[in-house]
């Protein structure tokens, strides 16, 4: 695909995706979501790929929908922009690969979103965060779903009903970001943490993170019972048998992604 509002690049086996409109706060307008839809179905499909990035050019990691398309539209426009900002967020967590945001600025409302929809996250020490919708009359109905898994209720409803920014210190301790980093090492720690992902089997980090999102809402003895199913089935795999065999010959394993 040919992007105009984001741009991609492979180093090794991590690929970066930046969103590229700093001019507009990086707001994900319908085009955006597209593209980055559309980059993400291609990434899944690449098996040299094993970490992705998510990062911005400028100062605002996102500023969330593009306000310019929210006024004065049908039903069905609106319906459409939330459909394809749905199906851009799940597709981040159906990816085979683990995915990353690296957030150096402000992350609002749909912008938020993306973060928390992301699997892990790295931000700078001038990152914030806000899902300020309630402010202009427009709830963060949709940013609500990922955020609420993320941080949980009441730390949810508190961003979601005041509409407050939150540090990137705070927003570690509660659980939306991995770490805060200092801005000028943003980029080599995000890119640190992805090497970390990709050193391992590119088979057992998919399965593991199917089975995480999978999981996570089921009762207790429900999430057991589906997690021995998965382990059972991992344990038969080739890159299991190899990593278990590497570490009771103490030596390096060598992956097939298998």
């Amino acid at each position: 695909m040919n992007f105009e509002t984001i741009y991609t690049q492979q180093d090794g086996p991590v690929q970066t995706v930046t969103l590229a409109r700093p001019e507009r706060r990086n707001a994900l307008s319908l085009q955006l979501m597209r593209e980055l839809t559309g980059c993400l179905e291609e990434i899944a499909a690449n098996t040299s790929v094993q970490a992705v990035i998510v990062a911005a050019e400028g100062k605002v990691f996102s500023s969330g929908h593009d306000l310019s398309e929210m006024t004065a539209r049908t039903e069905a426009d609106y319906r459409e922009i939330f459909e394809v900002c749905t199906t851009m967020m799940e597709t981040l967590q159906r990816l085979p690969q683990p995915v990353i945001a690296q957030v150096q600025g402000l992350a609002t409302a749909a912008g938020c979103q993306l973060v928390a929809a992301c699997d892990l996250a790295v931000a700078g020490e001038q990152a914030a965060f806000a899902t300020p919708g309630v402010k202009i009359g427009l709830f963060c109905t949709t940013p609500m779903v990922p955020l609420s898994r993320a941080i949980g209720r009441k730390r949810a409803l508190e961003m979601l009903l005041t509409g407050r920014v939150v540090s990137a210190e705070e927003a570690a301790q509660w659980g939306l970001v991995n770490r805060v980093v200092g801005s000028a090492e943003l980029a080599e720690a995000t890119r640190a943490l992805a090497d970390q992902v990709a050193s391992a089997s590119s088979f057992t980090v998919s399965l593991g993170k199917q089975a995480f999102y999978r999981q996570i809402d089921m009762d207790q003895h429900q999430a057991y019972s589906y997690a021995t199913q998965v382990m059972t089935g991992n344990a038969q795999a080739d890159d299991a048998q190899e990593g278990i065999s590497a570490f009771l010959q103490k030596r390096l394993p060598k992956w097939t992604g298998r």
